[in-house]
């Protein structure tokens, strides 16, 4: 979204070409970088992580949730409400301890909980349907052009090679946060090239840095969004929640332990990150003519394409007709979420932490016999709930929440 700013009004001028050219290098570049910190930098993190214990992971997680609300986009108060949501969310289902049923309303289908595919699918996709469905018709009268030109002037890879290394190294850093990755890196990458470049008057109006930048920084932000996932268990955004669901489904326990369990899959992940990469750029430069010939079917048979998809794949996860009637149900729920600007990823984030969080405290609670001093008591859990109580201070100073919207705003 943010790449289409000012790489539509390059199109606009007949430079369609250099626009995807330009976004494809810089989304190349980026994604190696950022694999590559992946394997230099999982290993020795995947070694400090051996080191926490159930009173360290709940007091982790603790800090997650507390960055995904310094980093959620709108209002506090909205982002903590949804991550309370998803938290309560989690709980529904039996409880593994005592056998009990917990918020199932009596219908027997959510006595296993609800699935993170049916929530998410409901929420990002029936949801996005619906609110797309609100909007007035878009006119795709670019997509019937040729795009005449494919390479850059020098002029372009002049001003757009720092925007791509400034990009990628804010990307790489605002995707191991939780909460960060692709959508925020890119939004503050765009924000900082403004600020950064010598035409800001540009920006808006065709301004290679504002397709290079944001581009570099969203590929970079959602591959380092993997080290949290792979090293602490720890999902940083909706994505990564969804790839911990796809690993657990496969009997593969994200942690600490993974490399030294599944060396093969580690590494075959990074592998596979290096083809996907290249792929991107060979998918991207030479068939690009044939991609946009999708922007001409009309939305009207194209919704139903998605419904259908949506609505097997949340059937084929538990054969359960239910589950597409609560797919149906979170699609409304994304779209009322979206009309009161309620942002859904940390209710997403809150929903996959949730019983995280519920068993390492228990588990935190057995091994101290009930005294919750153990969570002060051990130095990394102390650091992290200082951390989070830290984050919360700031967040609610007067001077730090007005640059915040500020900054979102931009």
């Amino acid at each position: 979204m943010v790449t289409c700013i000012d790489g539509h009004q390059m199109a606009r001028q007949g430079r369609a070409g250099a626009a995807l050219a330009v976004a494809a290098i810089a989304s190349f570049f980026a994604g190696c970088i950022a694999t590559g910190l992946i394997a230099g930098f999982a290993p020795p993190l995947a070694k400090i992580g051996q080191s926490f214990g159930a009173p360290e992971y709940f007091s982790l997680m603790v800090l997650g949730l507390g960055l995904a609300v310094v980093l959620a986009r709108g209002s506090v108060i909205k982002a903590i409400a949804m991550i309370v949501l998803g938290l309560l969310l989690g709980l529904v289902g039996t409880d593994g301890n005592t056998g009990g049923t917990r918020f199932t309303l009596g219908i027997t289908e959510l006595t296993d909980g609800i699935d993170i595919a049916t929530l998410a699918i409901g929420i990002f996709g029936v949801g996005e349907i619906i609110t797309n469905l609100t909007q007035p018709q878009e006119t795709r009268a670019l997509a019937a052009k040729k795009i005449t030109r494919l390479w850059p002037t020098r002029d372009d890879f002049r001003r757009a090679f720092p925007a791509v290394l400034r990009g990628t190294a804010l990307g790489s850093i605002l995707g191991v946060l939780p909460g960060g990755g692709a959508t925020l890196s890119a939004f503050a990458a765009y924000a900082l090239e403004k600020r950064w470049s010598r035409y800001p008057a540009q920006f808006g109006h065709g301004a290679v840095e504002g397709v290079a930048g944001p581009e570099s920084a969203n590929n970079a932000g959602a591959q380092t969004s993997f080290i949290p996932m792979l090293t602490l268990g720890i999902p940083g955004n909706a994505v990564m929640a969804l790839m911990i669901g796809a690993l657990t489904i496969h009997g593969i326990q994200p942690g600490p332990q993974i490399m030294g369990e599944r060396p093969l899959m580690f590494w075959g992940m990074i592998a596979s990150m290096w083809i996907g990469n290249l792929m991107l750029v060979i998918i991207n430069l030479p068939l690009i003519g044939i991609w946009v010939q999708l922007l001409k079917v009309p939305y009207r048979f194209l919704y139903l394409a998605i419904l259908l998809f949506c609505g097997i794949g949340v059937y084929t996860v538990g054969n359960s007709a239910t589950a597409v009637l609560l797919a149906a149900f979170f699609g409304v729920l994304g779209y009322v979420f979206t009309r009161l600007e309620c942002e859904p990823a940390p209710m997403i984030l809150g929903f996959v932490l949730g019983p995280l969080m519920e068993e390492n405290l228990r588990r935190a609670m057995r091994i101290s016999s009930g005294d919750p001093a153990i969570f002060v008591e051990r130095p990394i859990s102390l650091g992290l709930l200082i951390a989070s109580l830290a984050l919360c201070l700031l967040v609610a100073l007067p001077a730090i929440r007005s640059k915040r919207e500020e900054a979102f705003q931009e």
